[in-house]
């Protein structure tokens, strides 16, 4: 599965007119990350998810929604997880999805060179009303493609999950979906929750303490939609940072969710390795490194730091905080699929 996301990464960046030698080490990037061989080879499955999604992904990009739409209710049915994705694959899949031909028509790569020349061409949209925009927005997520996806990924999920519920009954439900939503762990984890999970796991939790949490949670993922939800992999990139981030648990595996979908938005970077890159690694790596000092305290000494854990825990928030902030700075805002040109678009040519 590993080798799989590695041919993915480089067919979605190909796709999208990548060079081959950007593309080569973009999927370095994914192959050679410590963090993602080690867990892949522990047993562990997220690589398979990761593959699934990056298959998701090159589906949409060919136009293949159908088959698009029967592996995402597959997928959000092994790991739920992907569901954060509905609303993104939903507007890309409005009604500029499908070019003058009625395939998808991909915003191709170009190099900073290319960027600086273009300049002088802009396409300058005309002023419309809030309300205006409102509805344009709404009506045009109602498609045909939209309508397709929703209802067969729909089903799909439906479909498998309703199988599994007749073999193993609610058990299975329970233990599959349901328990998602109320999860408590009072184990230590690099989640901010943990620590009050701790002191107060045995005395229980109400629906609105357990559901309270996925507040700061929904606020993160609706804002980063509403902002990047063109840009495709770099939403999904987002959100699932976000969404990592801010859980109630969060352990190492989960770290491979994001770091599969790295490589997609590396060629529309403007940070450098050196040093901007670099100071991102070393405050995520380092901030990681600090809450594990204390985790081994605390497991393998048998030390009272909780509360140092605890802290580290929200030095860690922060960590992934600054990145996300670093990254978003920097990043060429490039929609995935090119918008036609309307009759409220003027192109404003750069005088001489």
């Amino acid at each position: 599965a590993d080798l799989l996301v590695g041919v993915f990464i480089d067919d979605i960046l190909e796709l999208r007119g990548v060079p081959a030698r950007t593309r080569i080490w973009c999927v370095v990037a994914w192959l050679f990350n410590p963090f993602t061989f080690t867990i892949g080879t522990r047993g562990n499955c997220e690589p398979v998810v990761c593959a699934a999604m990056l298959w998701i992904l090159i589906c949409l990009m060919k136009g293949r929604v159908l088959q698009a739409a029967f592996w995402y209710g597959l997928i959000v049915h092994f790991r739920i997880y992907p569901i954060i994705y509905a609303i993104p694959f939903v507007i890309v899949l409005g009604k500029n999805y499908a070019g003058p031909a009625g395939r998808p028509v991909l915003t191709q790569w170009i190099s900073k060179q290319q960027l600086q020349s273009n300049k002088g061409r802009e396409n300058v949209e005309e002023p419309t009303s809030l309300l205006a925009n409102l509805w344009n927005f709404l009506s045009s997520l109602i498609t045909r493609d939209t309508i397709l996806f929703g209802l067969f990924s729909g089903s799909m999920f439906f479909a498998w999950t309703g199988i599994f519920f007749y073999l193993y009954g609610w058990e299975f439900l329970n233990e599959a979906l349901l328990y998602h939503l109320t999860r408590t762990d009072p184990r230590h984890n690099f989640s901010i929750y943990f620590y009050h999970i701790y002191l107060h796991h045995q005395q229980g939790f109400s629906s609105i303490q357990r559901l309270a949490s996925f507040l700061p949670q929904l606020i993160v993922q609706l804002a980063l939609i509403v902002r990047f939800s063109r840009d495709l992999p770099f939403c999904m990139f987002l959100q699932t940072v976000a969404f990592v981030a801010f859980n109630k648990v969060m352990t190492a595996q989960y770290f491979v969710w994001f770091f599969c979908l790295l490589p997609l938005i590396l060629p529309w970077t403007g940070m450098k390795l050196r040093w901007k890159g670099l100071a991102c690694a070393l405050v995520w790596m380092g901030s990681q490194l600090h809450w594990l000092m204390w985790a081994y305290l605390l497991e393998f000494k048998g030390r009272n730091v909780f509360v140092q854990l605890w802290a580290a825990g929200i030095v860690f928030l922060a960590a992934n905080t600054f990145v996300m902030i670093m990254v978003i700075r920097h990043h060429r805002h490039t929609p995935l699929f090119s918008v036609p040109v309307g009759p409220g678009t003027k192109i404003a040519a750069k005088k001489d």
